[in-house]
Formats: structure tokens, sequence, C-alpha cells
């Protein structure tokens, strides 16, 4: 079940968040971002969402609505729920939400380093438009035109 946040589950957040970015850590030699973001912040604009799966949270969307697209800030899903089409069943609620918000498209944007999120990204039909580095970070900025 996906829903919103609640203000409580600030501290469950930044612990899926640890445990899904962890292995990034030692690829792009320092903590990616989303492990460092304020997500009492984030849960009080209303830009953090969580699918919820027996109870406890299995994945993280984080969502900021931009005058002309719908820029997805951060997916994390749990070690524990992978390959079991979390990443795909957010990635398509994504593109739902960016239709019935009426914007064109979807953003992102992924550390140069992270090659497997790239080719997921790719084959979900994102494409890549840019490349810059960011407060020290190496990105490469992604977007899915919508029909």
């Amino acid at each position: 079940m996906l829903r919103a946040a609640r203000p409580e589950e600030a501290d469950a957040l930044r612990a899926l968040v640890e445990r899904a970015y962890a292995g990034y850590v030692p690829l792009i030699g320092r903590r990616p971002a989303p492990m460092d973001d304020n997500y009492p912040a984030r849960i009080v604009a209303g830009q953090a969402t969580v699918l919820e799966r027996d109870g406890a949270i299995a994945a993280l969307l984080v969502l900021v609505d931009e005058p002309d697209h719908l820029y997805l800030d951060n997916i994390a899903v749990d070690p524990d729920a992978h390959h079991q089409g979390t990443g795909r069943f957010l990635l398509e609620h994504v593109v739902a939400e960016a239709r019935r918000r009426g914007l064109p498209e979807v953003r992102l944007v992924t550390n140069e380093k992270m090659l497997r999120n790239i080719g997921i990204y790719t084959r979900f039909g994102f494409e890549e438009y840019a490349r810059q580095e960011m407060g020290g970070y190496h990105r490469v900025l992604m977007r899915k035109r919508l029909d």
C-alpha cells in the first residue's frame, strides 16, 4: 500500500535509506546524498511516500513538484524487497502521479557510478540529457517524457 509518510516515521525512513544505499558508499567513495537528506522536512512538505507491506516500510519515494516536471528526488527500496517488482511498481506510480498532476515529464538525477540504476531507468524509458558535477557528486540527469 502506498501512502504519505508520517512524522513519527522519519527515523524509519533514515534507516531504510541507510540500508538501501549502503552498498554505494564504497562504489562512489562517499555517502550518497539521500543518506543525509532531511526526512522530517520531506514529510512535512508532503514529499515522502512510503510503500508499506505487512506493516513495514518496504520502500520510499521522495517526489518534488517543479513547474514543468515531477522530480524524483529519491527512490529507496529495502534490500529485502529487491527482485520482487518493487522498483518497477514505484516507477509506474511516479509516471502515473506526474500524469495526474498534469506534468509532461519526470526527471531524476543519479550518480554516474550507479550504472545498475542508470540501466534500470533507461530500460524504463528514461533518457540521459546531461551530466554535471553537483556538490562534489558526478551526476547523470535523466528524464522520461510523457505522451
